[in-house]
């Protein structure tokens, strides 16, 4: 009697949440943890941050070790990445030609940074790999200005951890206010301001019309004409997922690989996708969605793990957001729907200036979600709150009342 196989391709957050959580769920069949990078399966967010900075080792960062693999019986096939698929034979082809059977497949190839339009000479990085990071790392620990293009997450942490290591930094953006794709701009101001604050050189409206030169001696063009001069450069503008290798295979694929609420691929059940490269029907928001999340990467790998196992119980895979950053001393967490025209409102914390909540409500004042900065209590309210659908009202009083109590805030709203 053949055991049944579930092969899991992608070795990051999602990938090995859904081995580790299929072993924990009971299932007895073989699980085969397949990743492109040689290095054993590693987090990724502390590459922006501890780990560029140099207080955070590979060890640390490492999410499973050989050890505990053969400990819950996870195979692993590191350094041969995903070739192809071939659902009728339900088989994977890995780079040098072997394949691999399965029975259910998991898609966690995760997604990569975009690339420079503007080439990679020498000194010019991405960030989004082990290799990438580090090779980062040497460059700025070389000294000399560096250049960031992209005020978005990853760039606003890389411009944070390079102000702390010494290196001086320009932030450049297109937008003229960071983060306004995912805050209102009276809101994304803050953040602006903040880099500016702490030493950061912002040339934000101003896009970037090309790079040239070589690592230590390299110079950006902005689109205004003006030069700016660079010894190292990052370009952080957002990320594509790894879907390439399953263009031929027969699965619907558009920015990502389509699937169901349950997580299942459109065309063939036993396959599923999760973390960066999927994109699911949310049953709440009745569409389409990808999210580059880690939580959300999580969850899912959860979900489609409890699916796997009881396919006659399957689970929705229906999220709130949430998605946190580490800029300076700042820790930023989102949850829900920010921005856009949602309602807002700003109760302050112990520090106004660096302890706070940013409130949004839909056209009902039911609660649609925060921004939270250095504010643990108010962040568990408000993801509570988010459950029980609630009113942003009710919200706003019961954070103030706990601020007040605990002596960390007046309690006055900013609108």
């Amino acid at each position: 009697m053949t055991v049944p196989t579930t092969v899991i391709v992608g070795a990051s957050i999602g990938g090995v949440r859904t081995a580790q959580a299929l072993r924990n769920g009971g299932y007895e069949g073989r699980v085969v943890l397949v990743g492109e990078e040689s290095a054993l399966p590693y987090d990724k967010p502390p590459l922006s941050k501890a780990f560029l900075a140099g207080t955070s080792t590979v060890e640390q960062m490492t999410l499973l070790s050989e050890a505990e693999a053969r400990g819950a019986g996870i195979e692993l096939e590191l350094g041969r990445p995903a070739a192809g698929l071939d659902l009728a034979g339900s088989t994977i082809e890995l780079a040098g030609g072997s394949r691999l059977r399965f029975d259910d497949l998991v898609i966690a190839t995760g997604a990569r940074a975009r690339s420079s339009p503007w080439g990679r000479p020498p000194g010019v990085h991405v960030v989004r790999t082990l290799s990438d990071a580090s090779a980062l790392r040497a460059d700025l620990l070389a000294g000399g200005p560096v250049v960031i293009v992209g005020a978005g997450f990853i760039g606003a942490e890389i411009a944070a951890t390079a102000g702390g290591m010494g290196v001086d930094v320009t932030l450049v953006d297109p937008v003229d206010v960071p983060l306004s794709r995912v805050l209102n701009p009276s809101v994304a101001e803050i953040f602006g301001r903040l880099h500016v604050a702490r030493g950061v050189r912002t040339r934000f409206g101003t896009g970037v019309a090309g790079i040239r030169g070589t690592a230590g001696d390299l110079e950006v063009v902005l689109d205004d004409g003006s030069e700016l001069a660079a010894a190292t450069v990052v370009v952080g503008i957002g990320a594509v997922p790894n879907d390439e290798w399953l263009r031929d295979s027969g699965l619907v694929v558009d920015d990502g690989v389509l699937c169901d609420s349950f997580s299942r691929t459109s065309r063939a059940p036993r396959v599923h996708a999760v973390g960066d490269v999927a994109r699911w029907h949310h049953p709440v928001y009745e569409r389409s969605v990808r999210a580059e999340h880690w939580t959300n990467a999580v969850e899912q790998a959860a979900c489609v793990a409890h699916n796997i196992t009881n396919p006659d119980r399957p689970r929705v895979h229906a999220p709130t957001e949430y998605v946190w950053s580490d800029q300076y001393d700042w820790k930023i967490q989102l949850a829900g729907r920010t921005g856009g025209d949602l309602r807002h409102v700003t109760v302050p914390g112990s520090d106004p200036h660096r302890c706070f909540a940013v409130l949004y409500a839909d056209a009902g004042d039911e609660f649609a979600g925060a921004l939270v900065v250095n504010w643990p209590r108010a962040l568990i309210s408000c993801r509570r709150a988010l459950l029980d659908k609630t009113t942003i009202d009710v919200v706003r009083d019961t954070i103030s009342a706990a601020a007040s109590k605990a002596g960390t805030s007046s309690g006055r709203v900013l609108r």
